[in-house]
């Protein structure tokens, strides 16, 4: 089977799809993105360029305007390949509209598109919390977010989303077409390389992983937090991986500051000898982060699952984490980790202390976050059943 990926960068959600269906199953994969289109040595690449101005001319409509900005691009970049291509199927992320011109390429050949986010302009993320409203403009925007997501809902042959959460987001009249399958972790890189439980009196680790600092994933909560915690167990070091970025919300219409991180800096007194900002960490690092972890604090408002909390219980943390809707699709309090109230800061710290003064208690909660992770996310447990989806819709053997 020759699959033909698009998305914007290599590899988001498919390179490591597209290595695996060459190395396991002997198929040809191409992957069109922006990048250089200087191959692997397995996935052949294919660059394209966004046709179009090169920032949108409207606030309401940028997304649309984008998504059709990029479908153009590979629209351009693969016409003058259609007769030398000769793809099986085509896999795209919807969010980026990437897919869109594609039946006027290949007109016979199936197309799956990945559904990672519908937005939602009230009871969503965006409108999560009360500290950081949207501007109405921005509710404005979200309903019309949308537009390119459902003329692909109505193209694509199938789609799938990485949760249930995900998937259930959006419209009903379409659900028939969508499937369940996570993107999948690798085991064999996101696990445990030391047991970080030291004796009575050693220096605990407390970690957060967050793409950027922002309030959707409750950055300034975690510092609130953070400070509860060393003020009731000094001996307490807090490593902190991430960007000082804002990559979703409206968290920069609030504040005076260039980034939530200085703008909570500014508001309280805190003791950065025991809070280290590492920044961004290779892989490798990361994984040794999360294995010194005694407790791992993962928030976020009811968004996208992040690979982070995931990698994490694969790296066997004791994960603490808000009890919002998607986490709780993978964590069941008490069993594989443990759940508070999103903005409940009195709780989350009293949890986190009581798991750093006896942590050897809380252990088999770390070991049951990788069972879970090995059983019903793993790249072995998932990649098989996305390639059994593959086939089936690309023989047209796809049924509701």
């Amino acid at each position: 089977m020759h699959t033909l990926f698009v998305h914007p960068s290599y590899p988001g959600q498919f390179g490591h799809v597209a290595r695996s269906l060459v190395r396991e199953w002997g198929d040809t994969c191409t992957f069109v993105c922006e990048e250089s289109h200087r191959d692997d040595g397995e996935v052949r690449r294919i660059a394209y360029r966004p046709a179009g101005p090169a920032r949108p001319t409207g606030y309401l409509i940028q997304d649309f305007e984008s998504s059709l900005s990029h479908a153009t691009g590979v629209f351009d970049a693969l016409k003058p390949l259609q007769r030398k291509l000769k793809p099986d199927l085509i896999v795209g992320h919807a969010n980026w509209g990437s897919t869109l011109f594609l039946p006027e390429v290949f007109p016979d050949v199936p197309i799956i598109d990945y559904f990672e986010y519908y937005h939602q302009p009230h009871g969503s993320a965006i409108d999560f919390r009360p500290d950081f409203p949207p501007a109405e403009r921005a509710i404005l925007r979200h309903r019309v977010q949308n537009a390119h997501l459902l003329l692909q809902l109505e193209s694509c042959d199938a789609g799938y989303s990485p949760t249930d959460f995900q998937a259930r987001l959006l419209p009903d009249r379409y659900r028939s077409k969508i499937r369940v399958i996570h993107d999948g972790i690798d085991t064999s890189v996101w696990r445990r390389s030391m047991d970080p439980v030291g004796p009575p009196g050693e220096t605990r680790i407390v970690t957060y992983v967050a793409r950027g600092f922002e309030a959707m994933r409750g950055f300034d909560i975690f510092m609130h937090v953070a400070k509860r915690i060393y003020e009731l167990y000094p001996n307490v070091v807090f490593l902190v991986v991430g960007s000082d970025s804002v990559e979703y919300g409206s968290d920069l219409e609030h504040i005076e500051e260039k980034s939530l991180k200085e703008h909570v800096l500014a508001q309280g007194d805190y003791d950065l000898d025991r809070i280290r900002f590492l920044g961004w960490l290779s892989q490798d690092s990361l994984v040794r982060v999360l294995s010194l972890s005694d407790v791992h604090i993962y928030l976020t408002a009811p968004f996208v699952l992040s690979w982070s909390l995931l990698n994490a219980m694969a790296c066997g943390c004791t994960v603490l984490a808000s009890d919002t809707e998607p986490v709780r699709e993978v964590i069941r309090d008490g069993e594989n980790g443990l759940l508070r109230g999103f903005f409940d800061e009195e709780g989350l710290a009293e949890t986190a202390v009581a798991v750093l003064k006896e942590p050897q208690d809380y252990r088999h909660l770390g070991k049951a976050a990788e069972r879970t992770i090995r059983d019903r996310y793993s790249t072995d447990v998932v990649l098989p059943r996305m390639r059994s989806f593959y086939a089936e819709v690309a023989s047209g053997a796809l049924s509701p």
